[in-house]
């Protein structure tokens, strides 16, 4: 069933929440986008993530960015034992197209407090070719 995004993809787990009295959940990967001269900012929310958890890749003008968020119970729990947890664990990603003339070294990503930042410039033109002589048979 689709959705219109007015009503984000999560309407119905909304509805219910509000009938039931429960909080609604909030979605992830958050993202802003600036425009700051001539480059774009993507700012992500990625909060509880380790660098090392996010992964961005370039494919066909595409940039995705994705998060694998483990439970990390190799600890031993002293203080008790949880009667609710509410901290997210799984995969998430999001894709966005930039444009098929960027590549790798044209993105530039930094991982700070929770925010994947992602700067990219607006437009690149393709590389003109230089200029060949054709050979006539």
């Amino acid at each position: 069933m689709i959705v219109p995004s007015l009503f984000h993809d999560n309407y119905f787990d909304e509805m219910f929440n509000a009938m039931s009295g429960r909080e609604s959940s909030k979605p992830l990967m958050r993202t802003d986008v600036k425009e700051v001269g001539d480059d774009y900012l993507l700012e992500i929310e990625m909060p509880g993530y380790d660098k090392e958890e996010i992964h961005a890749e370039l494919e066909s003008g595409y940039l995705t960015i994705s998060g694998v968020h483990t439970n990390k119970i190799d600890e031993e729990d002293k203080c008790g034992q949880y009667i609710r947890r509410e901290r997210y664990y799984g995969k998430c990603s999001r894709s966005f197209y930039i444009g098929e003339n960027l590549t790798q070294e044209d993105v530039k990503a930094k991982y700070e407090n929770g925010i994947l930042s992602l700067v990219f410039p607006k437009d690149k033109k393709p590389a003109v070719e230089a200029k060949k002589q054709i050979s006539i048979e």
